[in-house]
Order: structure tokens, then sequence, then C-alpha cells
């Protein structure tokens, strides 16, 4: 993407620069603004840059992860709100080379192992289904589990983001198979394995996700946020 745009970019300057046309001068320039508009990601309204730059890249450079690295990671996510202060997440995690590597790596879908092998660690996140609330003396249903959990995520997301390295979470996994290999108990439910690692070159995945390698848009806050009543 950037590449493009410094092609545009340098290609405006000669045009320029030259004064034998600036008609293409004129068209390029608009060209690349346009690019420029349609290809980063604009808030509908003011907010920290860190939400919007955020994204979750596929290229890898394969290289290790120090386990510093990870722990900042997680550290992030220890500190993610959650009702009555439960804190149903879990984190088995497995840094490249280590022995719990491969069981999490082969529950991993083929589709993703095509890219995730470049990982520097591979984090699975599960819930505890249930918790012991303020009054009660026996583990009862927590409802909020998963929502819990989704906030201890995105806690360790935006750590990575702010660490300069990828954080890309998978549900493309084989979950009997994932659940054996971690021994993770039935009143635990299973809700992402999460790729961390460092970005590398997309022309090192395949051509089909190269293509896709950029951040996504978002749909409209007008579309998802509704004043006093839902509107389908």
């Amino acid at each position: 993407m950037l590449n493009m745009a410094s092609h545009v970019w340098g290609r405006s300057r000669v045009l320029g620069a030259s004064g034998t046309n600036r008609l293409d001068f004129v068209v390029v320039c608009f060209i690349f603004i346009f690019f420029i508009m349609t290809h980063t990601r604009q808030p509908d309204h003011p907010v920290n840059p860190m939400f919007v730059n955020r994204w979750s890249p596929r290229s890898l450079t394969g290289e290790a992860l120090s386990k510093e690295a990870l722990m900042s990671v997680l550290e992030a996510a220890r500190w993610a709100p959650s009702a009555y202060n439960a804190q149903p997440w879990r984190f088995i995690y497995a840094l490249k080379d280590d022995a719990g590597w491969a069981g999490i790596f082969g529950a991993v879908n083929e589709g993703n192992q095509s890219w995730a092998h470049r990982a520097g660690a591979l984090v699975v996140v599960a819930s505890a289904k249930q918790a012991l609330f303020p009054g009660k003396t026996e583990l009862t249903a927590n409802a909020w589990h998963s929502f819990d959990t989704g906030s201890a995520w995105m806690s360790m997301a935006l750590q990575a983001a702010q660490s300069g390295l990828v954080a890309h979470a998978l549900a493309g996994f084989d979950p009997v198979k994932l659940r054996a290999a971690i021994h993770l108990p039935d009143d635990y439910a299973l809700e992402a394995v999460i790729v961390l690692g460092k970005q590398g070159d997309k022309a090192q995945l395949p051509e089909a996700l190269q293509q896709r390698e950029a951040p996504n848009a978002r749909k409209p806050l007008s579309e998802i946020s509704f004043a006093g009543t839902f509107k389908a």
C-alpha cells in the first residue's frame, strides 16, 4: 500500500517538475489523494489513534518472541474489566519451539497454518463458565464469561500493537483437538487462538491472502448505534 502511494507521489513530482503536462500532473495528484482517502481508516468521530491503527496482519517474520514480550501482552489482558471482577479469562501459551507448540499449532486449521507457522508465540484464550459471585458459597453459571474475556483479548491486541507486534485472533481451529492438547477441563470454554509475532513481508503469504493483507473498514457508527430503541 505504502509502496503504491510512494510510486504515485513520485510520478506526480516528475510530471510537475517537467511542466510539460500539467493536466497529467493534476490527474495523478487526484489519484494520489483518492488513494490515500480510500486506503486509510477514517474515524467518524475523534478517537485515540491506537484504536484505528490496530489491525490483524497475517504476514510474519518467523522470528522468536521473548517470554518477556509475551508476558507484557498477557499483563495487559490481566487488567481487563469483568463482571463482579470474576476475571474468567485463562491463557495457555507456547513460544516457538516450546513443547506445547505442536499441540496448539496442530489444532489450527490448514488455512491458518499456512501463515501462522511464522508466529513467535501462540496463545489459547479460554474462559471459566462458572464463577464464585459475592454472597454465594458455590460456583454458579457466569453468563458474561465470553463477553468479559473479549475485553481481555482487546487489551492484548492493543498492548501488542503498542509494542510493535502482530496479534491476530483465530476462530479456525479444531476444538476437540485443541482441548485435548492443552488439557482444558469441560467447565472452561475455548474462545480463540491468538497468533503473536513480528510483522513481515506479505510476499511470504499465499497469493489469495496477499490481496487481503491490508487494514479493513468498519461500518458507520450510524449503522451500529441507536438512540433509545433498536433499529434493524
